[in-house]
């Protein structure tokens, strides 16, 4: 594996033998890893897990987040050939190779994630076919740069379709009905709607304002996703007209176009928060929970200069912005994964939270 930067590290093959490209990363959840693999929000990365045994409880048709793996490759210190829980349907490897993942194992995964948090998140890329370093680390720095990169159109769902409710909310005899704006939605965020009484109506990123407004939602959501929220001026602007006419709630790449719609402005953090133990304090409360998080962009904490928006959560760990919302308008937004998937959620309160801004809408 070569990156863009020069840096350079050889290891064994596994998953598909081949080559791919992509923003290398580092996720520091201890377990989860098909949620990872399978998760949208990764698409166009190289994900290298910091724990240094992966695959030794196998894979199975539940704990994934879309119908395939999303990564362009994987990054492991030790790979177990053995699926040991009695959930598996089968092996780590053999799953990867189905599915035309690259993957590179044996190699010194803390001197990686050490150089990306040095030198920040590089392009990199992974090959088994006996090419050179300076031609591997030329590939690398002609590959696409995730800055200014649109892959909300890439991962989107072709056209909308529903999702139903499973339980009834409150006293209402009617579920609530939710347009869900899928910019790589993970699919338990869909569960946890469903589960809340809602119907749910996933839309092409693409979808305008009056198409969305068309369905007679009671409430807008807007779903996490890979790439810079900049070049999605189609989702910035249908969120600014959206917000103002019905209960909106954005997770992600959803709060960072939400930021945007606001007035804001993002920017790429130096490596991102990628995992399942990342503290984030509720402003409100005072609680501190332990998040699941995937994002490599943040919204700049000068949103708050305007008197309309509040910040709600905060990231201890580098003091970015995690979620907020509006003073007067019903509109929420957290830039980690309430939903979990993997790793600990916060009980769910945010959706809780989304359902009583529709409920009083």
């Amino acid at each position: 594996m070569a990156l863009e930067d020069g840096a350079f590290f050889r290891g064994v093959s596994f998953g598909r033998v081949g080559e791919t490209e992509g923003e290398v990363v580092f996720n520091t959840a201890l377990c989860g890893y098909q949620e990872v693999l399978t998760d949208p929000s990764y698409a166009g990365q190289i994900v290298t897990m910091t724990y240094p045994h992966i695959g030794n409880y196998g894979v199975n048709g539940e704990d994934v987040e879309s119908a395939r793996p999303q990564i362009s490759g994987f990054v492991v210190r030790e790979i177990s050939l053995v699926a040991s829980s009695w959930r598996s349907s089968g092996t780590l490897e053999r799953y990867l190779d189905d599915a035309g993942v690259v993957g590179i194992s044996e190699i010194d995964t803390r001197a990686l994630t050490r150089h990306l948090r040095v030198h920040g998140a590089k392009r990199g890329v992974i090959s088994a076919l006996g090419r050179s370093p300076d031609e591997l680390v030329d590939r690398a720095r002609a590959s696409r740069s995730m800055v200014g990169l649109d892959l909300a159109r890439e991962v989107t769902c072709p056209k909308p379709y529903g999702y139903g409710a499973t339980a009834r909310s409150g006293c209402r005899t009617e579920p609530f009905h939710v347009v869900a704006y899928d910019f790589g939605m993970k699919e338990n965020i869909l569960r946890m709607l469903a589960a809340r009484g809602c119907d749910v109506t996933v839309v092409p990123a693409t979808t305008s304002a009056s198409e969305a407004l068309a369905l007679r939602p009671d409430g807008v959501f807007l779903s996490n996703g890979p790439g810079d929220p900049e070049p999605c001026t189609y989702a910035i602007e249908a969120a600014r007209e959206l917000m103002r006419v019905r209960p909106t709630f954005g997770i992600c790449l959803g709060h960072q176009i939400l930021g945007l719609a606001c007035g804001g402005r993002t920017f790429k953090l130096k490596f991102g928060h990628r995992g399942a133990n990342h503290p984030v304090k509720n402003l409100d409360t005072g609680q501190v929970a332990i998040t699941s998080q995937n994002h490599g962009f943040a919204v700049e904490p000068s949103l708050f200069d305007h008197p309309d928006y509040q910040l709600t959560h905060l990231n201890l760990n580098d003091g970015t912005v995690e979620g907020f919302r509006h003073r007067t308008l019903p509109v929420l937004s957290v830039q980690y994964h309430p939903e979990a998937s993997p790793g600990p959620h916060d009980s769910h309160d945010l959706f809780n939270q989304f359902l009583k801004l529709m409920a009083a809408s």
